[in-house]
């Protein structure tokens, strides 16, 4: 007869199996629903290069960018039965001065706003306080999918994150752009971010990029006096 140490390590050996492969199946259920995220308008309301310290454990004054934008997006396509949270942030992107041919990176990326938007069934995570919480789980009572989660419309969104270089130096740089990216995070399966090509049901992230634009340079003292004087 088996012993019960090998009984155990039987019924364990079965669990395990039964449970990764309900696991396997509720993770390529993803692939069942249509993504079909999209964006409606996302552009910038207003640059500024400012000299100083960008945070208030910088050790030196140097040049950053603050960039006010407007965004109107609908990912709520990306939340399923399967989505515990989703994760999107907004980066400004611009190529290197001296590209990838001199050793360089051939273009510069910096995060200026991200959120995180949690499913229903993930609301307990959700980092609120008590009356925001309140109000999220009245909103979602009932609801395995909220039909509302995932559409963002903001309007002159104040960034995060301010814009930095390693050289100290962001003012009067070219074609610079706006992107918008998420990320989906499962209950059970893969991490997903938004594709570059279509898969299936799965689109890509439609008019994700901003119209090109300069960051400004930084005023001189002068031209500030003499502002000042005509006031």
């Amino acid at each position: 007869m088996y012993s019960s140490v090998v009984r155990l390590q039987n019924a364990f050996g079965f669990f395990t199996t039964v449970a990764f492969t309900v696991a396997a199946i509720i993770a390529a259920s993803d692939l069942l629903s249509p993504r079909t995220p999209s964006v409606g308008v996302l552009k910038t309301t207003n640059v500024q290069v400012v000299r100083g310290r960008p945070h208030y454990y910088s050790s030196k004054k140097e040049e950053y960018a603050i960039i006010k934008f407007s965004l109107d997006a609908d990912l709520s396509t990306l939340f399923t039965w399967n989505t515990k949270q989703l994760f999107v942030y907004v980066t400004a992107e611009w190529p290197s001065a001296g590209g990838s041919g001199s050793g360089q990176n051939a273009s510069n990326q910096a995060v200026i706003w991200d959120s995180i938007i949690t499913a229903p069934s993930a609301d307990h995570l959700a980092n609120l306080g008590p009356v925001g919480m309140k109000k999220l789980k009245r909103s979602a009572e009932g609801k395995s999918i909220d039909p509302s989660r995932g559409k963002l419309t903001l309007k002159n969104q104040r960034p995060k994150y301010q814009i930095t270089h390693p050289s100290g130096k962001v003012a009067e740089q070219e074609d610079v752009v706006l992107r918008l990216h998420y990320n989906v995070q499962p209950w059970v399966g893969l991490l997903t971010w938004n594709q570059d090509v279509n898969f299936w049901k799965w689109e890509t992230l439609k008019n994700n990029l901003s119209k090109k634009f300069a960051l400004p340079a930084i005023k001189k003292k002068k031209e500030e006096k003499k502002a000042g004087a005509a006031r």
